[in-house]
């Protein structure tokens, strides 16, 4: 392949794009592919320690902030704030792709936001769900144990995958449904803890909870989680409008909402004390990492398959736990063990990619006939 008077190519071959580099002579196809397989490794596994940072770091954060003697910052506000800076990063983000160009940002907004209202109202169920989801995941770890939150809130790969069965009409392999087996025996067998406070898989707290609680709240936004994900993709698939819009809507009635609720639920504490009222650095780390966390997953998405996903999924459940045994002096039974084990074997099992269907030979029609 011969090129003459350029600096850079882009090459896409078996569905990657491999940028290289070239002068004036020829370039070896076989080295730009592997160049560019290279980088998509290495894309690969830097997204996933960013996804394994992100998802141990933040519960433990949420945990250690909810989990203070003292002042309490209003965690509604968190949410609403959170909400904000993902509609900000998105914004920052488009303008980016737009080379700084203010006016063309804003025709795009202004195009596909305001003169698309009903398209635009489509955004506002998740973002209503995913906010009310962000609002009791801080009443869960409030209430739970850092691990204790961590493997339950895995449900959510169950209640997901039964909404994509009822409301995209995908079907899922006999390992899947096994793995949703699994992973809910083993939720379970964590949640029924002996009788004797001093066998229970449990951490120090400084602060008054009630497991009931934080269990129904875990639950409750798990179920939320499922069909937020499955309604928003729905959404995605069934529009040509770019992911970063579809945040920054998001993120807009998100900070809506989120200020409907932070009035409602601590408007008069807040009107007293202020609206970041007890924030420490902790406090605002919950907040960034929740706002880019999204960013995370989507770059695991496009990077990653779903088996090295569960693997980043389950080494976070366990740094997490680890770090609790430290940080929280939180006490491993061997109930908990059993049941966590059998959490992380489900999100393996679930992650595996499904038996490609054998094609009916010529000598044996699909039919099951003798083909004579």
């Amino acid at each position: 392949m011969s090129i003459n008077n350029s600096n850079m190519a882009a090459s896409r071959e078996s569905g990657r794009e491999a940028v290289v580099n070239i002068g004036n002579g020829n370039v070896s196809p076989t080295v730009s592919s592997k160049a560019g397989a290279a980088t998509h490794l290495n894309l690969k596994y830097v997204s996933l320690f960013l996804l394994v940072l992100q998802n141990a770091s933040l519960i433990l954060t949420m945990r250690y902030t909810r989990n203070q003697p003292g002042a309490m910052y209003f965690s509604t506000t968190a949410v609403c704030v959170t909400e904000f800076v993902k509609m900000t990063t998105c914004v920052f983000i488009l303008l980016y792709q737009h080379k700084g160009n203010f006016v063309e940002l804003g025709k795009l907004l202004w195009n596909t936001i305001v003169l698309q209202p009903v398209d635009t109202l489509k955004v506002a169920v998740p973002a209503f769900i995913y906010t009310v989801q962000n609002n009791l995941m801080f009443i869960g770890v409030s209430n739970l144990s850092t691990a204790t939150f961590q493997v339950t809130y895995q449900l959510k790969i169950l209640t997901t995958a039964l909404c994509m069965v009822v409301m995209l009409r995908r079907s899922l392999s006999a390992s899947q449904w096994v793995a949703l087996i699994l992973l809910f025996a083993g939720v379970a067998i964590i949640q029924i803890q002996p009788s004797d406070p001093a066998k229970r898989a449990a951490e120090v707290s400084h602060t008054e909870q009630n497991y009931i609680h934080g269990l129904l709240a875990v639950i409750v936004a798990c179920c939320f989680s499922g069909f937020a994900g499955v309604y928003f993709e729905k959404i995605l698939k069934g529009s040509k409008t770019s992911i970063w819009v579809r945040n920054i809507q998001l993120g807009l009635f998100g900070t809506l909402i989120g200020l409907v609720g932070m009035i409602m639920k601590d408007g008069q504490g807040i009107s007293e004390k202020g609206m970041f009222y007890a924030y420490t650095p902790f406090v605002w780390a919950v907040i960034g990492l929740q706002a880019f966390g999204g960013l995370t997953i989507a770059v695991v998405v496009k990077y990653a398959d779903n088996i090295l996903k569960g693997f980043a999924t389950s080494v976070s459940i366990i740094i997490s736990t680890v770090a609790a045994v430290y940080l929280f002096h939180f006490q491993v039974n061997l109930q908990f063990c059993l049941g966590a084990g059998l959490v992380i074997s489900a999100i393996f099992l679930y992650g595996r990619p499904k038996p490609p269907e054998k094609a009916p030979s010529p000598e044996q029609p699909a039919n099951g006939g003798s083909g004579k």
